[in-house]
C-alpha cells in the first residue's frame, strides 16, 4: 500500500490523518523521549528520530510527504521531492505575517508568507507540490486522491538550487562582478558595482495596497531588493510620469512610494528599512522588478 509521511505532531490535524489514512499507509519520524503524543494516532507507524540515509531510504518508499504547516520553508520538502515523493502543504489564507502570527510577531519584517513553503508553492509547484486550504477537508482529500491517481507518474525531482553544483554555479555567476551601465535616470555618482546588472531592471507601479512581491509576481518577475537604491529618486518618479506635489523623504518601509488622491511622494530615508513586502492601501509603490531562471531565483536570464 502506498506511504504517506509526517515528520512533526500534527496538532490540530487528527481528522486530516484519517482522510490519509483511508487511502494510504501513514508512517512519521515524530521525536519523543517516553509517551507516544496523543496527537499522533495509533495507525501512524512512527519510526522515530533516523539517521539521515535511512530517512532517505524511507522517503524513497513513500509516495507523499505531507507539510502540517511548520516549520516554515525547511529542507525536508525538498529531500521528499528529490526522492520522488509529492510536496503536500497547506496554504495560508490569510498569509502569516508578524500582524497575524504569533511565529513572526516582534520580528522586523512586513513579509507575509502564503504556505509552509512559498519557494516550492511558487517556483516547483504542481505536480510535484500540491498547495490546498486544509481548513476545507474536501479539498484536501480531493488533493489526496489526485495524488494517488498520478503519482506514479510523478518522476523524482531535484530543485536546481538544492542540486550538487548548483551553489558553485551561482557563485561563479557573482564573481567577478560584472561592468554594470547604470540607467541615466537612476545613475548615482556614489553608486555601488550593481548586481544582478541594471540591464534586468524593470520597473513597475504597484495598485494601492498591492506588495512589490504582488505587483512583480503579477506579471512573471520578481522583486529585486538591490535595485532600491537606483529607483529611490526624483528621476524615477518622473520616468514613471508620477504627478508630486510634494516630495518628502522618510523611514518608511513602504517607500518610495506615492499616493494618487493626496499627489504625495515618498522616498526611503533609511536605505536599511527597503523592502519587497510592506503595503499600504493609501499608497502605490514603485516596484524595482528582474526576470529569473526557472528554479534559479538569485539569478536573471541575461545575468551568466
Amino acid at each position: 500500500m502506498p506511504n504517506g509521511f509526517i515528520t512533526c505532531p500534527p496538532q490540530g490535524k487528527e481528522r486530516f490523518l484519517q482522510i490519509l489514512h483511508r487511502y494510504m499507509e501513514v508512517h512519521g519520524t515524530v521525536y519523543y523521549e517516553t509517551q507516544r503524543p496523543p496527537e499522533v494516532p495509533a495507525f501512524v507507524k512512527n519510526h522515530g528520530l533516523l539517521p539521515q540515509h535511512e530517512l532517505q531510504t524511507l522517503l524513497r518508499k513513500a509516495k507523499l510527504f505531507i507539510g502540517f504547516g511548520f516549520p516554515y520553508e525547511g529542507p525536508a520538502p525538498l529531500e521528499a521531492i528529490a526522492n520522488g515523493c509529492v510536496f503536500l502543504q497547506p496554504r495560508f489564507h490569510p498569509p502569516h505575517s508578524s500582524l497575524n502570527h504569533e511565529f513572526f510577531r516582534g520580528k522586523p519584517t512586513s513579509r507575509e508568507v502564503s504556505s509552509q513553503h512559498p519557494y516550492a508553492e511558487q517556483y516547483i509547484g504542481p505536480p510535484h507540490v500540491i498547495t490546498v486550504d486544509f481548513n476545507n477537508s474536501e479539498e484536501f482529500e480531493t488533493a489526496v486522491k489526485e495524488i494517488m491517481r498520478t503519482q506514479d507518474f510523478c518522476s523524482p525531482e531535484t530543485p536546481f538550487p538544492a542540486a550538487n553544483g548548483s551553489q558553485a554555479w551561482q557563485g561563479n555567476s557573482f564573481v567577478p562582478l560584472p561592468n554594470s551601465t547604470l540607467l541615466g535616470w537612476a545613475a548615482n555618482a556614489s553608486a555601488p558595482p550593481c548586481w544582478p546588472p541594471l540591464s534586468a531592471l524593470r520597473l513597475l507601479v504597484s495598485d494601492e495596497g498591492q506588495s512589490c512581491v504582488d505587483a512583480c509576481r503579477g506579471v512573471g518577475l520578481v522583486c529585486e531588493p538591490a535595485f532600491f537604491h537606483f529607483i529611490n529618486n526624483k528621476q524615477a518618479l518622473v520616468r514613471l510620469e508620477v504627478q508630486c506635489e510634494a516630495v518628502e523623504s522618510e523611514m518608511n518601509h513602504i517607500f518610495p512610494a506615492f499616493s494618487v488622491q493626496r499627489r504625495e511622494c515618498g522616498l526611503q530615508k533609511e536605505p536599511l528599512l527597503f523592502s519587497c513586502a510592506g503595503r499600504n492601501p493609501k499608497y502605490r509603490r514603485v516596484c524595482p522588478c528582474r526576470d529569473f531562471r526557472q528554479e534559479q531565483v538569485a539569478l536573471c536570464r541575461d545575468c551568466l
